[in-house]
C-alpha cells in the first residue's frame, strides 16, 4: 500500500508556528505494525477530542445538537466490534440443517458471518413507530394496501442491528429514512411496484436532484421545486435528505451524494441488461453490483455514531477498497437470501446464483453453492484490508468507522437471515 497519504496524516500539522499542536510525538509510519493485524480495542489510544457541535437532525430547522469527532461509544452502549483478524480463515463450520432445507431463519449453511446479539427490542420499538410515522404520515410514501410489506420490511429491527454505536433513536432515523427512500425508489423505478427499465434514466435523474439540488435560474427554480413533491419516491428522497443534511458536516452530506450517484448507474446498467434480455458475463455482474449495492448505507455509519470520519481519510485508496468489499460482500448476501423470492417474481430475475449458472453452464444449485463461495471470498477480503488499514492508520476516529462499518456487515446479514417475512432459502442442502 503507498504510505505517502499515510504518512503526512500520521505527522498531522507541519507548518510554521504548528509544533504546540502536538501534545505528544506522532507514531510515524515506519514504525506502524507492517503485518495485517487487528488492532485490539484495549489497547486503541484513549484519545480526548474536543467536541463540536453542528445544527441538528430533529424537525428541519431545529437545533438538537450532533456530536462530531467523539471517538468512543455512545454512554450506556455496547461500543462497536473489535476489528476481524487480518488472516484469512476458512469460515466457521456450519452443519447442513436436518431434512435437507434449512429451517425459517437459518443463515445460509457454509455462508461465512459473524452472528450479532438481538437488537435492544426498547430502540427497535421506538425506531419503528418513528420511521412508519415518518413514511406514512409525513409523507405519505405508501397507500395503506402497502402497509403490510412496510412492516415486514422491520426497518427498525435491521437499523438497530446496523449501527450498534449510534448514540440516540434520532441518530438512527438518519439512516432509517434513508433506507426507506432508497427502497421506495428502487422498487416504484425499478421493480415490481410499478418499476420498470424503460424511461428509468429520466426518472432516476429527476429523484437524483433531490438529493444534490438542482442550481438554475429564478425563472425555472420554482418548475423543479415543485416536481420533488410529484411522486412517492422523490417526496422520500427530498425529506430524508433535508434531515440528514442538517445532521451531517458537507463532507458526509456530499460523500453521501457521490455514493448515489453510483448506486443510480449501478440501476442503470441492470436496466439495460434488463430492455436487451441481456445475461451478463460474472465478472460483468459483480461490476454492475459494485454499484448498485449498499455501498450509501456502511458510509454514513460515522453521521449515524455522530462523529466525522475525516475526507482525506475517507478517500484513502485502502479504505475506498475496503468500503468497495464490505459493499459487494453485502450486496451478495442479498443476492443469496432473496434468491427464491426472486425466482418467483415475473421474468427472469439477475442475481449472483442466476449469472453463474447462466454463463457457467452449471445446475442451479452449483450456482448457488459458487455464489456462497464468491461471498466467502470477498468478506475474507474485507476482513483483511481493514485490519491491514488500521494497523498502518492507527487514528481513532478511523478505527471507529472501520469497526462500525464492520458492524453494518453483520447487523446486514442479521436482517437477512431473521427476516422470514421476505425471505426463505433454496432446497440445496
Amino acid at each position: 500500500m503507498n504510505t505517502s497519504a499515510i504518512e503526512r496524516i500520521l505527522r498531522g500539522p507541519s507548518g510554521i508556528g504548528t509544533a504546540g499542536l502536538q501534545p505528544a510525538p506522532q507514531l510515524a509510519a515506519a514504525q506502524a505494525p507492517a503485518a495485517a493485524a487487528a488492532v485490539p480495542a484495549e489497547v486503541l489510544p484513549e484519545t480526548k477530542v474536543p467536541e463540536v457541535r453542528t445544527p441538528g437532525f430533529g424537525a428541519p430547522g431545529s437545533k438538537a445538537p450532533l456530536l462530531v469527532g467523539s471517538a468512543g461509544p455512545a454512554p450506556g452502549l455496547p461500543g462497536p466490534p473489535r476489528l476481524a483478524p487480518a488472516v484469512a480463515v476458512d469460515p466457521p463450520a456450519v452443519d447442513a440443517p436436518t431434512g435437507g432445507k434449512p429451517k425459517a431463519g437459518d443463515p445460509v449453511p457454509g455462508l461465512y458471518h459473524h452472528p450479532i446479539a438481538e437488537p435492544d427490542p426498547v430502540r427497535v420499538e421506538a425506531l419503528s413507530l418513528k420511521i412508519k410515522a415518518w413514511a406514512i404520515d409525513e409523507i405519505e410514501l405508501y397507500p395503506p394496501e402497502w402497509e403490510k410489506d412496510f412492516d415486514g420490511f422491520s426497518t427498525g429491527r435491521y437499523m438497530v442491528a446496523c449501527h450498534p454505536d449510534a448514540p440516540s433513536v434520532d441518530h438512527l432515523m438518519l439512516a432509517a429514512r434513508l433506507m426507506v427512500a432508497e427502497n421506495a425508489v428502487d422498487d416504484c423505478y425499478c421493480e415490481d411496484l410499478g418499476g420498470s427499465p424503460v424511461g428509468l434514466g429520466s426518472r432516476l435523474l429527476l429523484a437524483h436532484t433531490a438529493l444534490d439540488p438542482l442550481h438554475t435560474t429564478a425563472e425555472y427554480h420554482p418548475a423543479w421545486e415543485s416536481s420533488l413533491s410529484e411522486d412517492p419516491p422523490r417526496r422520500a428522497y427530498r425529506s430524508a435528505m433535508d434531515y440528514f443534511v442538517r445532521a451531517a458536516t458537507p463532507s458526509q452530506a456530499d460523500r453521501f451524494r457521490h455514493d448515489m450517484a453510483r448506486l443510480h448507474m449501478g440501476y442503470l446498467a441492470e436496466a439495460a441488461w434488463d430492455e436487451t434480455g441481456h445475461v451478463p458475463e460474472v465478472w460483468e455482474y459483480l461490476a454492475m453490483r459494485q454499484f448498485n449495492n449498499f455501498r450509501p448505507c456502511p458510509t454514513i455509519t460515522d453521521t449515524v455514531g455522530g462523529y466525522e470520519l475525516p475526507a482525506d481519510l475517507h478517500a484513502l485508496p485502502a479504505m475506498q477498497r475496503v468500503i468497495a468489499l464490505a459493499g459487494n460482500a453485502t450486496t451478495i448476501v442479498n443476492d443469496l437470501y432473496s434468491y427464491t423470492k426472486e425466482l418467483s417474481s415475473p421474468g427472469v430475475h439477475l442475481n449472483l446464483p442466476v449469472v453463474i449458472s447462466e454463463r457457467e453452464g452449471v445446475s442451479h444449485k452449483e450456482g448457488y453453492l459458487k455464489a456462497v463461495e464468491v461471498h466467502n471470498e470477498l468478506m475474507h477480503a474485507f476482513e483483511a484490508e481493514a485490519a491491514a488499514l488500521a494497523a498502518a492508520c492507527p487514528v481513532p476516529t478511523l478505527v471507529r468507522f472501520l469497526r462500525g462499518v464492520a458492524a453494518w456487515v453483520d447487523g446486514n446479514h442479521y436482517w437477512h437471515q431473521t427476516n422470514t417475512y421476505r425471505y426463505t432459502l433454496p432446497d440445496f442442502w
